[in-house]
């Protein structure tokens, strides 16, 4: 499996060595794993996605969660939109009637389904998962919710400073079956899953880049935009 790393890794490294209108994107990577990390240590943070979102945004960490649920079959950018709009004390005290007419109102295309997630999310202990030193063991936790499959519970436990497990998304897996690391599926099965992870952990000591950071660079790659 690990025997014809190196076309992708010479990518990723081209992707970690650019810029994007003058501004390195390593750098523009770096700050965004610190509002992770502070979001996981603090509770909160302000996310600032400018020069690819003219969105600015504070949030903690119940509302980031509800950013996971709205990215789920949909982007990372209208869940960013809904997030800012919602704001995390919508996210607590609306009512499923108001999540979901907000979400639609703002074209989500399942906004019942992630509307009952979310209130169905309303008191768990978010607090157990992040007190965990492993992030597979976070992962087991988390998983337990209501709508949140592998790649939603990796997206929130990366957004919350955890380095060790792969957000194996639609443009991630694209990148590893275009460079022949992986089989090409309909579906992303939990044991297909588990060996993107594998690939994506290999790659990621080699180039010693964290597992947190290196999806943020593929994501450029696919999709132009460093966002979360």
């Amino acid at each position: 499996m690990f025997s014809n790393l190196n076309p992708a890794i010479d990518e990723i490294n081209q992707v970690i060595s650019s810029n994007y209108n003058g501004i390195s994107l390593k750098d523009i990577v770096q700050k965004r794993i610190e509002e992770f990390k502070e979001l996981g240590s603090k509770g909160r943070t302000r996310f600032d996605f400018k020069p690819f979102l003219n969105i600015e945004l504070e949030t903690g960490v119940f509302g980031e969660l509800c950013f996971c649920f709205l990215t789920a079959n949909s982007s990372a950018e209208l869940g960013i939109r809904i997030q800012k709009y919602v704001g995390d004390e919508g996210f607590i005290k609306k009512s499923f009637e108001e999540l979901a007419r907000i979400f639609k109102m703002m074209g989500h295309r399942f906004p019942d389904v992630r509307a009952h997630y979310i209130f169905l999310a309303r008191g768990f202990d978010l607090n157990s998962v992040i007190r965990e030193k492993d992030g597979k063991k976070a992962r087991e936790k988390l998983i337990k919710l209501k709508g949140l499959g592998m790649k939603e519970s990796s997206h929130f436990l990366r957004n919350v400073g955890f380095d060790d497990v792969a957000i194996v998304d639609r443009h991630i897996y694209r990148f590893l079956v275009r460079h022949k690391l992986v089989p090409q599926r309909e579906t992303i099965t939990p044991s297909l899953y588990l060996t993107c992870e594998e690939v994506l952990t290999k790659i990621s000591e080699i180039i010693k880049v964290p597992l947190s950071a290196l999806d943020l660079f593929i994501f450029f790659k696919q999709s132009g935009k460093v966002l979360k």
